[in-house]
């Protein structure tokens, strides 16, 4: 049976339209065009997603074209950023449909042989969204000499990997849902309403499982959410602060 195909947004916005620290820090617009190795940053993520077979359009959310489209290819298609990433989200999928694989414009590390392992996971467990996780055992083993964000559950701690799947037209309730949860990122109680008191003592008290955590999700969404763990800690490496960009160019390098 054949495969259907695959459509993938690159978010290469600022969050709020306020300019990266670390793009200020290398006095350009936006991150997406930091150089690595002299190449822009986006250049890698879409020249690894051109690779994957399954995957037809390729847009990119951003807040004017002009920034990227002389250092993209002729093909790509530009979507205008919103306010932040889950509203870009939800406008890509109003307007490509799904399913749409998702990822970010400082994940230059990202290898053909990443996404085609994401979706192929993604299809077999026949989920409505798939979120790429790398636990924290991999990402020591294999890039030591990086610091990471972990949730920590009960059955592991993982960080995220840029890599996101809404397969189904449910999922962009769990995009409704971030869109909610980030609107009130700086206000804990509030986010804890919308998540459940629940999960949030649960995490608290280290006990909380991904199975509960995906439980939850589908309570609030009618989602059916699936971890991807990815075999590759690098997939957790995306490009958040200069210590990241001196690793990266050394992975490179090397």
């Amino acid at each position: 049976m054949e495969r259907e195909t695959v459509n993938a947004l690159i978010l290469a916005g600022s969050r709020q339209g306020k300019q990266d620290p670390l793009a200020q820090h290398a006095h350009v617009s936006h991150k997406a065009i930091l150089p690595i190795l002299g190449r822009p940053m986006i250049h890698y993520v879409v020249q690894t997603l051109s690779k994957v077979n399954l995957i037809e359009k390729i847009a990119v959310t951003i807040e004017q074209q002009s920034i990227v489209k002389d250092i993209l290819p002729e093909y790509i298609q530009y979507l205008p950023a919103a306010l932040g990433p889950s509203d870009s989200v939800i406008h890509a999928i109003k307007e490509l449909g799904t399913p749409l694989l998702v990822t970010t414009a400082d994940n230059p590390l990202l290898q053909p042989e990443w996404v085609e392992y994401f979706l192929n996971e993604a299809e077999r467990t026949k989920c409505d969204i798939a979120v790429g996780i790398a636990l924290k055992e991999q990402i020591n083993s294999d890039v030591p000499n990086t610091k990471r964000t972990y949730i920590n559950l009960s059955d592991g701690s993982f960080s995220g990997c840029n890599l996101f799947l809404f397969r189904t037209p449910k999922a962009i309730q769990v995009a409704k849902l971030w869109q909610k949860l980030e609107k009130h990122r700086k206000q804990p109680l509030k986010m804890g309403y919308l998540l459940g008191y629940q999960i949030i003592l649960r995490y608290l008290l280290k006990c909380l499982t991904r199975q509960a955590l995906k439980k939850r999700i589908y309570k609030l969404t009618k989602a059916k959410t699936h971890f991807v763990v990815m075999p590759w800690g690098q997939a957790a490496v995306d490009v958040d602060k200069p210590e990241d960009l001196t690793l990266v160019n050394s992975l490179f390098q090397n």
